[in-house]
């Protein structure tokens, strides 16, 4: 749906464009037009065509010096919530063990008590695991928007001395179809962002692009081998 709505925009403009060069008078400057979706285009003069510029983002975000930086934070942080959980869920796992051992010799109390002790760890756990990503997603946040923000600059100063109407970012996200399929080479400014931002696209080396936390949390219950270790319900 973002896909589509977004490739209509995109078609709208071009519409715009070519009807507001067909009923401008020579010589005229045309006023501000609507497209189909509704949104203001600023309209081009008669003497020049909408003029269409691309990038792509991540892949400018990924030549910046702050790159690996970012990258290493990220799995620093990642790494250290994932012990966290793996440790949280061996000591239930080991607590079920000795509970699912011993149920048979326990009297009333102590197996609703042992129950409840293990109910409350798996609930600590599932909350973990969603704070522990939500910390995640704003740590990403914190790091990558100053960037973004750097990368947005460039890109405006170049379509400004360019002449660009309008810039496209060429990839959506992971995991996500461009939004861009077909374009000329000569429209994509990636390199003169680069540029613009004082790096030189030919000598820096790529680094892996920071991967965005996932949006949902992760709730995953504890396992033991094979099978799933579900915690007693107190009767």
């Amino acid at each position: 749906m973002k896909k589509n709505i977004v490739m209509a925009f995109a078609a709208a403009l071009l519409a715009g464009s070519i009807n507001a060069q067909a009923q401008a008078p020579t010589g005229t400057t045309a006023s501000a037009t609507t497209t189909a979706a509704g949104a203001p285009t600023a309209t081009p003069t008669a003497a020049g065509p909408l003029k269409l510029g691309y990038t792509n983002i991540d892949y400018v975000l990924s030549k910046t010096p702050e790159a690996k930086d970012i990258q290493n934070q990220l799995t620093i942080q990642r790494t250290q919530s994932e012990n966290e959980l793996k440790r949280m869920t061996k000591e239930l796992e080991d607590k079920y063990a000795a509970y699912q051992k011993g149920e048979a010799q326990m009297s009333e109390v102590i197996r609703k008590d042992r129950e409840t002790e293990l109910q409350g760890l798996q609930g600590r756990i599932q909350e973990f695991g969603r704070t522990a990503e939500t910390s995640l997603q704003t740590k990403y946040q914190q790091l990558v928007n100053p960037v973004v923000q750097k990368i947005q600059k460039a890109i405006d100063a170049v379509a400004k001395e360019n002449g660009y109407t309008y810039v496209f970012n060429l990839d959506a996200g992971s995991n996500t179809i461009p939004i861009l399929l077909v374009a000329p080479e000569q429209d994509n400014i990636t390199d003169t962002v680069l540029r613009k931002m004082g790096i030189d696209p030919t000598k820096v080396d790529t680094a892996p692009a920071a991967a965005k936390p996932a949006t949902t949390p992760a709730n995953r219950p504890a396992t033991t081998g094979s099978s799933s270790t579900t915690t007693p319900r107190k009767n």
